[in-house]
């Protein structure tokens, strides 16, 4: 570990020295810097910086401009326009207009590999009605819409670009937001340079960016305080007392949208030939096995909040009727030997970082009392998701960064054949809950959907809910101007202090 730290300490104060370089330190590798196709928190920490979106989110959930400076809904909610910003450039130097906000998005719904289309919902057209206006129009009201475009399915990319995709694309993507891209090195870094035709140019100070993924949350705070990174998400709670003690550094908090969760494959491939993936009962065994709340103590800290639902409880959508279950190791026993089995011994992809690690070292112990051997197979976060995508997996453990609004957090895993139902799921009944659940803007009426949606996910139990996270990063001394937001994204936007 030391060794590994003084190479990442020595690579990064080796870098040249300009004006304001802002570094900062990630917690995995992106998978593609493409915002059709990414699934990685990690690409989103990078897009930040490189692609705006149409509209965005504060540190309170409301929805503000970016690309787009107004909203209206018109045909009883089955048509969303947006005014477009003036003087918006995409990195190729083309401007954005009605025409080129409606090919950005169009790329989303036809591109056969989009991981946005399912966000957007049931959109029948999408056309420039103006030369500064962009129209989508929806076959039915679809309520999560304006929500979607505050993450990857609101990035517009250039038209010239549009029509590109994977490596090629990410060799240069033409985005509109405040720096370009200029060289990634795969596990080492993605550095990126300032895009002088930017269009909110006074609220950006630093003239380069490098980000670095470090998957020890030990070492990314050792670099922190040695000056060698600027900012840091995802600070270990065990780091938290330190940080806060700490005149080089400083603690900024907020509440998040992130839920962690076990996914399991049960219908993908000959993976999903398992106990585990054939059989609800020993999902429900592996469930009864783990004590949230100490799960939480002991691997952090007891700072975050047990849950078992895509939301914690207490959130407006939290499926009341639905608590977490306690730990009951006699009723995971009774479950297995129900299933047929005295013991049953399952595989658990781990990516590689410290949080994850610790976590999954005691959710193996607890199940190991309750008759499930648990085999942690640790692997780096982007393989990970190309094996989830590939049905390469038994299961895995993972976060969900989490969105404003509570369909982006499950129907793209649930529904039926949707991009991120990487364990392919499908029950026709669920499916109907969530289709009527999105279709209203009644929220007394989504609400109910839910639960009814809840009972049936959570009899299932393709993916085990865990906990949730706060925001926590870290920041030096010097650096002015990071306004947390529960999503957990760092905005470049306003941030000053990096050295050169």
């Amino acid at each position: 570990m030391i060794r590994l730290f003084a190479l990442t300490l020595l690579g990064l104060l080796s870098l040249p020295a300009s004006a304001q370089h802002l570094r900062i330190g990630i917690a995995s590798d992106p998978d593609v810097l493409d915002p059709t196709l990414s699934r990685s928190v990690a690409a989103r920490q990078v897009f930040a910086a490189m692609c705006d979106k149409l509209v965005d989110i504060d540190e309170k959930l409301s929805i503000v401009p970016q690309l787009a400076t107004a909203w209206r809904w018109e045909d009883q909610g089955r048509a969303l326009v947006l005014t477009l910003r003036p003087g918006v450039r995409f990195h190729d130097s083309a401007a954005l207009d009605g025409e080129a906000a409606a090919i950005g998005l169009r790329r989303h719904i036809e591109t056969a590999a989009s991981t946005r289309k399912a966000e957007l919902g049931p959109v029948r057209e999408v056309a420039a009605t103006g030369p500064m206006e962009v129209t989508i129009r929806l076959s039915e009201p679809f309520a999560p819409l304006l929500a979607a475009l505050t993450d990857r399915a609101g990035m517009l990319v250039s038209p010239r670009q549009a029509q590109v995709l994977g490596a090629d694309f990410q060799r240069e993507p033409a985005c509109a937001g405040p720096f370009r891209l200029t060289r990634r090195v795969a596990q080492d870094r993605i550095e990126l340079e300032r895009f002088n035709e930017y269009w909110n140019a006074a609220a950006i100070h630093a003239q380069r960016v490098t980000y670095r993924p470090i998957t020890d949350a030990t070492i990314r705070m050792a670099n922190l305080r040695a000056g060698a990174l600027d900012i840091v998400e995802r600070i270990s709670p065990s780091d938290v007392a330190d940080i806060r003690g700490d005149r080089r550094t400083r603690l900024v908090e907020a509440p998040s949208l992130a839920s962690f969760y076990i996914a399991i494959n049960v219908a993908h491939g000959t993976a999903a030939n398992t106990p585990l993936g054939r059989d609800a009962r020993v999902r429900e065994a592996l469930e009864r096995a783990i004590d949230r709340q100490a799960l939480v103590n002991v691997a952090f800290e007891g700072l975050w909040i047990p849950g078992n639902q895509s939301v914690p409880p207490g959130h407006a959508f939290y499926a009341n009727s639905q608590p977490i279950p306690p730990r009951d190791v006699a009723r995971a026993r009774a479950l297995l030997r129900e299933a047929g089995h005295d013991r049953v011994r399952m595989k658990l992809s781990v990516p590689n970082t410290t949080d994850y690690l610790q976590a999954s070292e005691v959710i193996q112990a607890m199940a190991r009392e309750a008759g499930i051997d648990i085999e942690l197979q640790v692997i780096e976060t982007a393989t990970l998701l190309r094996q989830w995508t590939s049905g390469e997996f038994e299961s895995l453990i993972i976060q969900w960064s989490g969105r404003v609004d509570i369909d982006q957090n499950i129907y793209n895993f649930y529904a039926c054949g949707q991009a991120l139902n990487g364990g392919r799921y499908c029950n026709p009944a669920l499916d109907t809950a969530l289709n009527t659940a999105r279709q209203s803007v009644d929220p007394a009426a989504r609400a109910v959907a839910y639960e009814a949606a809840a009972r049936i996910y959570l009899a299932d139990r393709p993916y085990i809910y865990l906990w949730h996270s706060r925001v926590l990063h870290g920041v030096g001394a010097a650096i002015q101007g990071l306004q947390p937001v529960p999503d957990g994204i760092i905005r470049i936007q306003g941030l000053t202090g990096a050295r050169g």
